[in-house]
């Protein structure tokens, strides 16, 4: 198994130094390719300098997000793709730890870990939650969607996810209509019809939180109807043996303008809440779908949601399961 690390950039060589220093400070060998989306001058001769411990990709103009991280996994010759933005950074043990759960997992195609959220100095302001107890989770392919749906299964953000490389490519890759809005999560939805996924209650990846990142750009509004967009797709996936008791659509629509309404308010965005603010803050139902998600959560896959998952609590021992 050969892993690469994508990073994609675009005229951030002050944080791209770090990002590709923990990329190559990796305890197993793999891959690094840069992938630039047109930067300056600067970036291409410091990338350069690295000789041939990086793989080098320069787009001709500037074609957003999306299609410049199309072109690194395109120069990628790994069997197995590890995203990476230029303002996050990996832990030196996450190729490792994921090459040892995707070893005992050989028909998965998507894998993720815990990722700490840190600021601009890189001290931490917080981390996303245990999926579950143990080591690591194996997910069949049949719950997947189910479980992301329900915001049960938390692929998360680039840094925390990788991929098989074939998988990714009969996807055929990131969307560019929607370029650093979801594309992400766009694109998990579409690999996870291949194969099972993995989870590594692992704190792997380091996500900086700055007024410069890409999801910033976006209104609490688009990213609302993106959601309801990537909500809709994972709905028409989810495997029927669950659709006995899957909700409406409709009813997860208005839950998430609730939810929506509910961050903005947190984050102080005035104008965002009362673009936002309608009546389904006043349905009993939505909040008892917000509660009942939240509580999920809580529970981290405990009680009847962990029958859908393969606990494994020890790489030594864990050879014996199987995806069930």
């Amino acid at each position: 198994m050969k892993f690469s690390i994508v990073i994609s950039t675009y005229n951030r060589l002050h944080l791209l130094r770090r990002a590709i220093d923990s990329a190559l400070k990796q305890t197993i060998p793999c891959e690094v390719v840069v992938a630039d989306d047109c930067s300056s001058e600067d970036t291409e001769k410091y990338v350069r300098s690295l000789g041939s411990s990086v793989v080098y990709h320069r787009n001709q103009v500037n074609q957003g997000h999306a299609a410049t991280v199309n072109a690194g996994v395109e120069k990628a010759s790994g069997d197995w793709i590890k995203f990476l933005d230029d303002d996050d950074y990996l832990d030196v043990n996450c190729i490792e730890q994921m090459a040892k759960a995707i070893a005992l997992c050989p028909d998965a195609v998507i894998c993720s870990c815990i990722a700490a959220q840190v600021d601009t100095n890189a001290m931490e302001l917080s981390r996303t939650p245990l999926f579950g107890p143990g080591l690591a989770f194996y997910i069949p392919q049949v719950d997947i969607h189910y479980g992301m749906l329900l915001e049960l299964v938390p692929f998360g953000t680039p840094v925390q996810v990788a991929c098989r490389r074939d998988a990714f490519l009969k996807t055929g890759g990131w969307d560019s209509q929607l370029n650093t809005n979801c594309d992400d999560i766009d694109s998990w939805i579409r690999i996870a019809k291949f194969g099972h996924g993995i989870f590594l209650n692992q704190c792997l990846a380091y996500r900086t939180i700055w007024p410069g990142a890409y999801n910033q750009k976006f209104s609490f509004i688009q990213r609302l109807n993106t959601n309801v967009l990537m909500k809709e797709k994972i709905y028409s996936l989810v495997n029927k043996k669950h659709h006995d008791y899957l909700p409406d659509i409709e009813e997860i629509k208005q839950y998430l303008k609730l939810h929506w309404t509910v961050v903005a308010l947190k984050k102080k965005d005035l104008q965002g809440f009362l673009g936002l603010l309608n009546i389904s803050l006043c349905s009993f139902a939505n909040w008892k779908f917000l509660l009942t998600v939240l509580y999920s959560r809580r529970l981290k896959m405990h009680s009847s949601h962990v029958k859908k998952f393969v606990l494994i609590d020890d790489f030594q021992k864990c050879s014996k399961y199987k995806i069930h």
